[in-house]
């Protein structure tokens, strides 16, 4: 009779505790889940632990809307340009033209490779700190990349915006300009996907080339207009030339009641 009683007791109690077993596991214990994703540890081990509320995590906010159509025109419009410098951030001639910049309290946009922003994080948020705004300006500036797959031009656009995120500090990536112009309606599909805008320009001296500091000063002159979207480097090698042509440059347009503004964005 003892027996008999003992092996009941005993059999209530294995139904009851597998039947609290299952109802864990179906009701989702967090330590459930984690066991599955290889945490290192049992439901039955967490369980003996205080419950901890799981971390919020703020989920990213969506880029900003954009336009994939390519800007050449200020935002401002009227007696404006928007100058854009291409191919930096160089340690000798970034920071002469930021200084520059302020001392003429005038914005600017950079268009940076994505590894000199890697290179250079403190230039980029210097960059950002002293008010003008960044475009992406790809991983390696290949100017056949309309030639390229769409994942290729995708994983220049995208890495290189990553790069200069990164080393901005989280700051805005407004726009983006294919090297050399090589865009694509794809390339500028996911640009705009990303929140930069397509970003070209109606003015180039041809600084690139080196042709001497007058005869940059002598293109842009004659090819400056209301609206105009300039471009110049400060990296991608010695720019003296274009340093002193924008010496030259910022104090005629102002002489002739040009203001400086972004690009539309």
């Amino acid at each position: 009779m003892i027996a008999a009683v003992t092996t009941f007791a005993i059999g209530l109690l294995t139904a009851l505790v597998g039947h609290g077993t299952g109802a864990a596991a179906s009701a989702g214990h967090p330590g459930w889940e984690r066991s599955l994703r290889g945490g290192g540890e049992s439901a039955h081990a967490d369980s003996k632990r205080p419950r901890a509320a799981a971390p919020h995590r703020k989920r990213a906010a969506p880029p900003p809307r954009t336009s994939r159509d390519l800007v050449h025109t200020t935002a401002a419009g009227g007696r404006s340009v928007a100058l854009t410098l291409d191919d930096g951030p160089h340690p000798v001639w970034t920071p002469k033209v930021l200084d520059l910049l302020k001392r003429q309290h005038v914005k600017a946009t950079f268009c940076l490779i994505g590894p000199n922003a890697q290179r250079y994080p403190a230039l980029v948020k210097r960059i950002v700190a002293e008010g003008h705004r960044l475009c992406d300006h790809t991983v390696s500036h290949d100017e056949t990349m309309d030639h390229k797959s769409v994942g290729y031009q995708q994983r220049q656009i995208l890495e290189a915006q990553r790069m200069i995120d990164k080393a901005s500090g989280g700051a805005r990536v407004h726009y983006y300009r294919a090297p050399g112009g090589a865009f694509t309606p794809d390339s500028r599909r996911i640009a705009a996907a990303h929140g930069m805008r397509p970003l070209g320009w109606t003015a180039d001296p041809g600084d690139w080339q080196r042709p001497g500091t007058a005869a940059i000063v002598a293109r842009a002159k004659q090819q400056l207009k209301p609206g105009a979207v300039l471009l110049l480097h400060d990296g991608g090698g010695d720019r003296a030339e274009s340093y002193a042509a924008l010496e030259q440059l910022i104090p005629w347009l102002k002489g002739r009641n040009y203001t400086f503004a972004f690009p539309e964005s």
